[in-house]
């Protein structure tokens, strides 16, 4: 189906002036510091309006850092175990589900469909500063702390919407959150003002994942080596969301015997990328990117090893909370049609055998769900959140493509059928287990 990049542009605007009429009318509101959250998150949308994001190309230029790095304060433990979103929490997930309703999901099939995020989508996701959760205020994004279930949260709002635009969407945002949380203060100076401005990158990517079967994050092939003062890098990175477009790629290395992550730009000489489109998530247009002699300054090793471990946690935890949101529209769809389509007389939902299955899907998605926000909630409180995550990442690969197998199976023909939004949702649930990088919480 066609989608209309005006009626597209018109629906951003007019979301982040519903959502600031919204806002005005919660408790929260009577406190200054939270009042300025809110308008720093929805002013962006409603009083600067869209900006072209035509800049291609574009240099980093180094800058020194003054003191040491800024990082996001941790987000305060709470006294009980109470996974409830807080009013920060439930205003930028409103946001964010307000987004995947009446901006995301419309493009959501032609996005798929061309490999590409229209622009006015792209437009009004940046307008509304979600891509800049990660980002401490003082370095111009929108974090007063560090909340990977603020992160999930967003996630699974988007994802609920379209999975392939989400990627794509918050692909920079890993980069920018990554720099935040492991950078130097030269690093941040650097490189961050490029994403809190009024020009943000189009696409920057969380490079993790290589094409060899059995892939381990912890020991990449891609391999990095010292020079004087610089890293040689030679390897493969693939699935890397708008490898074609990207402007800077962190990428994950194996120095000296430990993963190490190393900020690339685009354009350094011996970096190539390959067109690779994959299974689902075709909006991102995935690419590879292939480095061969690629000479970056030792300035671009980003954070420790522990950091690096800390990312793939992180990145698995993100696409957990994506199946999570594209489960939720599966669930959503099949419920009513089962209602709805009739054989034999009746509701095929009052046949017990379609019934059992959806109450299953139900099941599943909210043992995912709780799973998912345990663990971010155990990563906020500075717990070892390892194991949790482990499960949520076992839990997505299992039950994520049974329930987009069984929402193709409910819906028949109809299933198989680009008419219909379930064959897409297969496609990318699929790769919430495999996936490795990308998104960031």
């Amino acid at each position: 189906m066609a989608t209309s990049t005006t009626s597209l542009a018109d629906r951003g605007q007019r979301l982040g002036l519903r959502l600031i009429s919204k806002a005005g009318a919660l408790p929260g509101m009577q406190d200054p510091d939270f009042r300025k959250k809110v308008e720093r998150l929805l002013y962006r949308g409603a009083v600067t309006g869209f900006k072209a994001q035509t800049k291609a190309g574009r240099t980093f230029s180094r800058k020194p850092g003054a003191g040491d790095p800024t990082r996001t304060p941790t987000t305060r433990p709470k006294a009980l175990f109470d996974l409830t979103p807080t009013e920060d929490q439930a205003m930028i997930q409103g946001a964010a589900k307000e987004l995947a309703d009446e901006v995301i999901r419309p493009a959501a099939a032609s996005a798929d469909a061309e490999r590409t995020v229209p622009d006015a989508v792209r437009s009004a996701a940046t307008e509304m500063g979600l891509q800049l959760i990660g980002v401490p205020a003082d370095l111009g994004g929108i974090a007063e702390e560090r909340s990977a279930v603020t992160g999930v949260l967003v996630l699974e709002e988007l994802a609920r919407g379209d999975m392939g635009i989400a990627a794509a969407l918050m692909a920079p945002s890993a980069v920018a959150t990554a720099i935040a949380s492991y950078g130097s203060a030269d690093q941040q100076a650097t490189f961050l003002p490029e994403f809190t401005g009024d020009n943000p990158p189009k696409a920057a990517a969380l490079a993790l994942l290589e094409p060899q079967p059995l892939f381990d994050p912890l020991q990449p092939a891609t391999s990095a080596r010292r020079d004087g003062g610089e890293l040689v890098l030679d390897g493969t990175k693939a699935i890397v969301p708008g490898a074609a477009t990207g402007e800077l790629f962190i990428v994950s290395a194996l120095l000296d015997g430990a993963p190490r992550l190393v900020l690339v730009e685009a354009g350094t000489e011996g970096l190539a990328t390959v067109d690779d489109p994959a299974m689902g998530i075709r909006a991102a247009a995935t690419g590879r990117l292939v480095l061969e002699g690629v000479r970056v300054p030792q300035a671009n090793l980003l954070g420790t090893t522990e950091d690096h471990l800390d990312a793939v946690r992180r990145a698995r935890l993100a696409w957990a909370a994506a199946a999570v949101g594209t489960g939720q529209a599966v669930l959503d769809q099949v419920s009513g049609y089962v209602k709805e389509r009739k054989a034999f007389g009746e509701p095929i939902g009052q046949r017990q055998a379609v019934a059992f299955t959806v109450a299953d899907i139900a099941i599943e998605l909210a043992a995912l769900r709780l799973v998912v926000w345990r663990a971010a909630a155990l990563l906020d409180s500075g717990q070892d959140a390892g194991a949790v995550i482990a499960q949520a990442r076992a839990l997505a690969a299992r039950h994520g493509t049974w329930i987009g197998s069984n929402a193709v199976q409910m819906l028949g023909g109809h299933g198989f059928v680009k008419e219909f939004d379930n064959e897409r949702w297969y496609r990318d649930l699929r790769a919430t287990g495999v996936l490795e990088g990308t998104l960031l919480v």
